[in-house]
């Protein structure tokens, strides 16, 4: 019996020993004390992004849609089409004066005090927005402004202690992770639907314009017409998209949607609210993207990243110093492997922003600080930048000529410097600057305004009377 029970002792100490041992010596797990601020920027919730990962078969999404829901509102757009003389004359009809048409979409409350976002598709031409929240509540928005180069728009409604969604961190979200589509797809109020992170820096060539921002998250979470304007959120109930488009032949769904990146959209909305447009920043080089091919006839050693072949004078780049060959393959904590990756970080930044960017030069890496800059290769826009880049030298009307044309508004060319404007549509020095979007113009100042306001619109629309009498539109790009 005694040497039993000494044989359970030695054993017992034995086990003691040995997990002591292990302890001490190979479990070397690291803990980490995390803290999350609490505070608000702008008034829309910060994000913990604390990444975690969890096994499909434990995944309960019940809380994250039950609290998502709550904050996708479903937009209606309500628009008016005006009669049109020329149609009537050639189809023989037109629709009645005042015929209504409602367009429907999403849109996530991002702020308790109202703040929505949403795409810019989903209310442009508005002259009605109506918002109905998940608890049948509605409110008419006003537009507080858009962003035709991220498809972003920013909504506002009177209200009080809203639910809203916190804005998570697109840069760290993983190829693979879960994600929930919030919405309401044909006028099915509160959707939701699951799926994963398809891949990140999507460009889906949605537009043939360079001021586009393509550089989505593509899931294959069903997202319909109506979709758009809705959420992408992650496993921890944080925004980390806008829904913005669907890969389709036929109008519906077949495996891939398409979002806005939430640090895009985040910082578009903060510009809207800080400065009243979109700051855009600029590295100041023109790129191509690479590829084996192109690895080889460039002569660098990685088919990843993208490569320098011009450094733009006084740009933010040359600065830096960067120079042609020079291959960026990551930006702060982003790898760069394609042009897509770098249009949508510098999306998410703005000028006087300071990045560090990771290069290969000769085939080794390098490591440059830049201070990105506006388009004019500056760090504040100055007093007549728009108007010398779109046109070049304007001045008021003379007192004389203003009584010779009958108007009291304009402005005249006296230096053209923009040769397209010259070569498409016969524009000449001494012409008249009448209107932009539709709002007539009376100075200098306004020209510059509506310019810088517009700056990222697919094209601006600007009525031009010409010395010889004829007027009409023309599309300054």
């Amino acid at each position: 019996m005694k040497k039993v029970l000494s044989l359970i002792i030695v054993s017992a100490l034995g086990g003691a020993i040995t997990l002591g041992s292990y302890l001490l010596f190979f479990d070397k797990t690291d803990t980490h004390k995390v803290e999350i601020s609490n505070d608000s920027i702008k008034g829309f919730q910060r994000a913990s992004y604390i990444t975690t990962a969890m096994p499909a078969e434990n995944m309960d999404f019940t809380k994250i849609a039950e609290s998502s829901v709550n904050a996708v509102v479903h937009v209606k757009n309500l628009s008016i089409i005006q009669p049109n003389p020329l149609a009537e004359f050639f189809y023989g009809y037109t629709p009645e004066r005042g015929t209504r048409i409602v367009g429907t979409g999403s849109g996530v409350i991002i702020s308790p005090d109202g703040y929505i976002i949403t795409n810019n598709h989903v209310i442009k031409g508005a002259k009605k927005i109506e918002v109905t929240l998940n608890d049948k509540s509605s409110y008419e928005a006003d537009i507080v402004g858009f962003d035709e180069s991220t498809d972003i728009a920013l909504l506002k409604i009177d209200g009080g202690s809203l639910p809203s969604l916190p804005f998570g961190d697109s840069d760290n979200l993983k190829v693979g992770e879960w994600v929930l589509a919030v919405g309401n797809p044909y006028n099915l109020t509160s959707t939701v639907t699951a799926g994963i992170v398809s891949a990140k820096a999507r460009n889906i060539h949605i537009s043939n314009n360079s001021n586009k921002i393509e550089s989505f998250i593509q899931t294959d979470a069903a997202v319909n017409p109506g979709n758009s304007g809705g959420a992408l959120v992650n496993v921890r109930g944080e925004l980390i998209g806008i829904n913005t488009a669907i890969s389709s032949q036929t109008g519906s769904y077949v495996g891939y949607s398409f979002a806005v990146p939430s640090n895009i959209s985040k910082k578009v909305i903060e510009d809207i609210l800080e400065f009243g447009n979109v700051q855009r920043a600029y590295l100041g080089i023109n790129v191509d993207d690479l590829d084996s091919k192109k690895a080889e006839h460039y002569g660098v050693a990685t088919s990843k990243g993208v490569i320098i072949t011009r450094v733009i004078d006084q740009g933010a780049a040359q600065e830096a110093g960067f120079v042609e060959n020079d291959v960026i393959i990551k930006m702060d904590n982003v790898n760069i492997e394609k042009f897509s990756d770098l249009q949508g970080y510098l999306g998410s930044k703005r000028p006087g922003d300071q990045i560090k960017v990771i290069i290969l030069r000769d085939n080794e890496e390098k490591e440059l600080f830049v201070k990105l800059k506006n388009q004019f290769g500056k760090l504040n826009y100055g007093k007549s930048d728009f108007t010398k880049y779109y046109f070049g030298e304007l001045m008021p009307i003379p007192s004389k000529e203003v009584k010779k044309l009958g108007i009291d508004y304009g402005v005249k060319i006296i230096d053209l410097t923009n040769n397209k404007l010259i070569r498409k549509y016969g524009v000449r020095n001494g012409d008249y600057i009448l209107a932009i979007e539709d709002q007539k113009v009376k100075t200098v100042e306004d020209i510059e305004e509506m310019l810088k306001v517009s700056q990222n619109k697919d094209y601006i629309n600007v009525l031009i009377l010409k010395k010889n009498g004829d007027y009409g539109y023309i599309r300054l790009e």
